[in-house]
């Protein structure tokens, strides 16, 4: 079989982008927990970008930290409910199928990370920040590669869902007869 071939319908695409992104999440967060040590930071670009390791047990910018149990549960079941809702947000087209596969990559990635023996966090690496010459720090939370493809995928789906009622007639409404 070619790849043309594996990829030819909507779903094997969508599974095949998830698991490129559930891979490269899986690898830099094996990566960071193999080259620096909890709480530890590398900085990259001085004043701007670090490479950290931070455990989180909470959710995004660590809202509900400790509940890992509960966002692992929500996690599945959003995956679940995704998976049979995906139709209805144009997952049959291309841009369709790439927002489905990030978003359905990303939640793959983080909630192995909250299941994983011995971890039960989400590894979070990225951490980009400015520091004004008064002192200070101003930062982004720390996230990680799903976190990206999950956002990423999400504003899609909001873009197409836009931009399928904004090409939708509106019907003429009482008032206006």
């Amino acid at each position: 079989m070619s790849a043309p071939f594996i990829l030819e319908k909507p779903t094997r695409r969508i599974a095949a982008l998830a698991l490129a992104v559930f891979v490269l999440d899986q690898l830099t967060k094996w990566i960071v927990l193999r080259s620096i040590a909890v709480g530890d930071e590398r900085v990259i670009i001085p004043g701007f970008f670090d490479l950290v390791h931070r455990d989180n047990t909470g959710a995004a910018w660590s809202l509900f930290t400790g509940n890992n149990a509960v966002l692992a549960i929500i996690a599945l079941v959003a995956l679940v409910l995704l998976f049979f809702t995906r139709r209805h947000f144009n997952a049959h087209t291309l841009f369709g199928q790439i927002a489905f596969g990030l978003v359905f990559g990303g939640i793959s990635g983080n909630l192995t990370d909250r299941l994983l023996p011995g971890r039960h966090a989400v590894v979070d690496f990225l951490y980009f920040y400015l520091q004004p010459r008064g002192g200070g720090e101003l930062g982004f939370p720390a996230f990680n590669v799903a976190d990206s493809a999950i956002c990423t995928g999400v504003a899609l789906i909001f873009l197409i869902t836009w931009k399928i009622e904004s090409e939708r007639k509106p019907e003429e409404s009482p008032a206006a007869k």
